[in-house]
């Protein structure tokens, strides 16, 4: 008799939290996995549970340290192949290495491709991400990858706020698409910020397209790394008059001066999502976090029942 596929979860260590929220939302435990390092600090993982025939789901965002989460997710996925799972879902909250998504000079590697490619051959049948930097990054993959999006959950946060002369602006020209969205949904006009970045982690603002004088801002961005950007932002944002200024993104990554600056920054509150877990040492009263396992939970479950999953963000 056919043994019937069975819907399995289970987590790296990136964000058990995460995972076992999301876990919690399917109705199952998460699966029996363990992972464990020998001295030289190679990693070994164990599942303890047979998944042979089915539908299994890793949930790990490639957050820091980046480099370990992503062996730990290719382990994984690797023991799940090798264990007879009948279909391997890699569910990546934080899509690491996504910044360097095409060539920005001769002989620039792009690891948003090469990170896709070792997914592939570990064994991965299916990829969801949350936000990815670029959504061209899905067609890196020749496998399906299905793209969730925070901005559903942002505004509905944002609504409950009453912002009643509000403008949304998008940190830079390649963000315009979701802060249109995400303007859309609340009924705000949209304001761009151009800049530009003469190397990594370093902006320079050269002008404001848009209206925001008088009115309350809200920058929105896929995540929030040392903060520069966004910091530097928002003062401008009030030197040309915005009377208040919130920053939301997806992602928290929240690295090196990130914390120093948003704690002296003149932005009201800062709302991310918990898809990177915020470390006691970074936790501000100004930020705030929503959780997108309802999102995710709700994505696993159409995906094991072969359901459309772009019902989700009607």
């Amino acid at each position: 008799m056919k043994k019937e596929r069975e819907l399995k979860v289970f987590t790296g260590t990136a964000n058990h939290p995460l995972s076992e929220e999301v876990a919690s939302y399917v109705g199952i435990p998460l699966g029996l996995g363990e992972t464990k390092r020998f001295s030289d600090g190679e990693i070994s993982v164990y599942i303890g549970e047979s998944v042979r025939g089915d539908d299994v789901f890793i949930i790990q965002p490639l957050c820091h340290p980046v480099n370990d989460n992503l062996m730990e997710l290719l382990i994984y996925i690797d023991a799940l192949k090798r264990a007879s799972a009948k279909r391997i879902n890699a569910v990546i909250p934080y899509y690491g290495y996504a910044r360097q998504d095409r060539k920005m000079r001769a002989r620039d590697p792009i690891t948003a491709k090469l990170v896709a490619d070792l997914l592939t051959t570990a064994g991965a049948d299916r990829v969801i991400c949350m936000d990815l930097h670029a959504g061209q990054i899905q067609g890196f993959f020749n496998i399906p990858v299905d793209h969730l999006l925070s901005i559903p959950i942002l505004a509905r946060y944002f609504k409950q706020k009453n912002i009643k002369n509000g403008v949304i602006v998008s940190p830079d020209l390649g963000g315009v698409t979701r802060a249109r969205e995400l303007g859309e949904r609340l009924h705000m006009p949209l304001a761009i910020i151009d800049k530009r970045r003469p190397e990594p982690n370093v902006a320079e603002i050269m002008n404001i397209i848009g209206d925001v004088e008088g009115k309350e801002a809200i920058l929105v961005d896929d995540l929030i790394d040392t903060a520069g950007t966004i910091t530097m932002g928002a003062e401008e944002l009030l030197q040309r008059g915005a009377v208040a200024v919130y920053a939301c993104c997806t992602h928290p990554v929240l690295s090196g001066p990130a914390k120093e600056r948003l704690l002296h920054s003149p932005i009201k509150e800062v709302v991310v999502t918990n898809t990177i877990p915020l470390k006691n040492s970074l936790k501000l009263d100004k930020i705030t976090v929503l959780s997108v396992a309802s999102l995710i939970g709700d994505a696993i479950k159409s995906i094991h029942k072969e359901l459309s999953v772009s019902k989700l963000f009607d």
